[in-house]
């Protein structure tokens, strides 16, 4: 219906956790009547609806990572069927799809069980030795098996074809969000890949979004407001959707392994009091918050250092060590540099 009205009217789309009615007077012509009253008074706040070429690159984008999570498990139950067949062929190939793991796989299935025929699909540049390839290919392969492998790897190639399809569409789409992704992308952690999820995901339009911290309520990255009696009983994040929400947490496990960043620097410190999950949501919350202002202000990534928490507390810290100096026996008198 929206895109049907498109262009004709001037559409809200409202929140239906924020446009509730009282319990008990459900009915569509109430509902209707209830939203109509609502709009009129100006008391219904509109959710974010991209542009339409954002939403197909963000359709684009979405697909693209299902279709990787269902390779992801056709890879896995070709194990699952390797193991079942006593072959242990993940144990001495480090990718059981690639040049020497799918020539090991196409003659299995083409009946091949004999171990010094199988030996001789994989390359010599494999690190396993001779006999660690000869006990990881001598198993018991059944028809059963045979046919199973046969399944999971026409899955796998007409995944492989529509990821490349796909990949090829998104590079046409993103043509207008070149720029912004490019952006996006000299920030730690954050790959290509990542950068167009951002892109098609909340655009480019940042004043679609008041601040940052909305755009943090929008993705679901931030606490919840949980509070009675001056208690607060959840801070636990809000539930949405995960396209967002997953990718920057991925990216910022790749991010705080950039030695000297800030984004490691921030890491270890919230490690340190909330623990490690804790501390790479903030991480991802503070690459969004980054993103907004790169996007807003057309600038890229601005690292502030490793050092940056230390000198903008420096006399934090400073009393922090004197009172531990103190604690275990020491005099400490401190004249600044």
């Amino acid at each position: 219906m929206w895109h049907v009205l498109e262009g004709h009217f001037e559409q809200v789309l409202a929140n239906a956790a924020h446009v509730k009615n009282v319990p008990g007077r459900k009915t569509d012509v109430n509902d209707a009547t209830w939203l109509a009253d609502l709009l009129a008074h100006g008391l219904i706040r509109a959710s974010f609806v991209p542009p339409v070429a954002v939403q197909e690159l963000r359709s684009l984008t979405r697909t693209r990572k299902q279709f990787v999570r269902e390779r992801s498990a056709h890879i896995q139950r070709i194990e699952k069927v390797l193991e079942d067949a006593n072959l242990k062929l993940g144990v001495v190939l480090s990718d059981i799809l690639g040049q020497s793991g799918r020539a090991v796989l196409q003659a299995i299935i083409a009946g091949q069980d004999d171990p010094l025929r199988l030996l001789a699909c994989v390359s010599t540049r494999v690190k396993a030795t001779r006999t660690e390839l000869l006990e990881a290919l001598r198993g018991h392969v059944s028809p059963h098996h045979r046919f199973m492998l046969k399944l999971h790897l026409t899955h796998i190639d007409a995944l492989d074809h529509a990821i490349a399809a796909i990949e090829k569409e998104v590079g046409q789409g993103l043509e207008p969000f070149r720029q912004a992704a490019a952006l996006l992308s000299t920030m730690p952690g954050l790959s290509a890949v990542s950068a167009h999820v951002v892109v098609a995901e909340i655009g480019i339009d940042m004043s679609r979004f008041a601040t940052p911290g909305h755009l943090l309520s929008w993705a679901c990255l931030c606490p919840r407001n949980d509070e009675s009696a001056g208690k607060r009983r959840s801070t636990r994040l809000r539930r949405g959707a995960n396209w967002l929400k997953t990718t920057l947490v991925q990216a910022a496990w790749a991010a705080i392994k950039v030695k000297g960043s800030y984004l490691q620097a921030q890491f270890h410190r919230l490690r340190a009091r909330r623990g490690a999950k804790k501390a790479i949501i903030g991480v991802a919350a503070s690459m969004l918050t980054a993103a907004w202002h790169m996007l807003r202000d057309g600038t890229e990534w601005q690292d502030l250092g490793a050092t940056h928490f230390d000198r903008a507390d420096a006399h934090k810290t400073a009393n922090r060590l004197i009172r531990r100096l103190q604690q275990i026996g020491y005099a400490v008198s401190v004249v600044p540099v």
